[in-house]
């Protein structure tokens, strides 16, 4: 795991969709080389190659393998059959969890489909016994995260957690060069305002505005 938060990163992307693309654009040109994972790589060619010698893209494994730090971006219902695959090349990476566990109940409200005693954080750690976990992203509307971070850079909070300190920084560092502003919430049992039905979720406000919802 990379904890010099001074130095240019190797990222894994897993998933290059809607938050997985303009977050990659991100790093590339904060000076990162990302490696975005598909299960058809070949059809990335046109996104990736815009954006120069710092950015391509490769399978799940390869990219899993190439990468010090992770994002997690793929579809929700994918996830656990991908953690389970890539469980080995995770281990001792930083782990950036960006799904959304997300589902309507029945007056229409968002909620979480694992279930309100268990956040989407925790549940990702118990699959990754041996990777530093930690949650971003998960709660800004994905359709904004390329405008927001550059047209009003550092404005913007994102809410992160982890139980790893080293992870925690990582995950900041990772904020900021995204455009934002990390407001850290603790540790994964307390990011439950970070999940579908939480607090934060769909909220967009200033790091201020994050914590005063988020009752810090």
């Amino acid at each position: 795991m990379n904890t010099n938060t001074n130095t240019n990163m190797d990222i894994g992307i897993l998933g290059a969709g809607n938050i997985g693309r303009p977050l990659g654009r991100h790093w590339a040109a904060a000076g990162h080389r990302v490696t975005f994972g598909s299960r058809d790589p070949g059809r990335l060619g046109s996104f990736v190659e815009p954006l120069g010698g710092r950015a391509r893209a490769a399978a799940y494994a390869e990219t899993a393998e190439a990468s010090e730090v992770v994002l997690l971006a793929v579809p929700h219902p994918a996830l656990d059959g991908l953690l389970r695959q890539l469980a080995g090349a995770l281990a001792g990476k930083t782990v950036i969890d960006a799904t959304s566990p997300i589902g309507v109940s029945d007056d229409g409200l968002f909620v979480s489909v694992i279930g309100a005693d268990l956040t989407q954080g925790s549940w990702t750690a118990g699959r990754l016994p041996d990777s530093p976990v930690a949650r971003a992203f998960c709660h800004f509307p994905d359709e904004l995260l390329w405008s927001r971070g550059t047209r009003q850079p550092h404005f913007w909070g994102v809410g992160t957690a982890s139980d790893d300190p080293g992870a925690g920084k990582v995950t900041e560092t990772l904020v900021r060069d995204a455009g934002f502003v990390p407001v850290p919430l603790g540790g994964l049992k307390e990011s439950s305002a970070l999940d579908p039905g939480g607090a934060l979720f769909g909220y967009v406000s200033t790091p201020a505005g994050l914590r005063a919802a988020a009752g810090l």
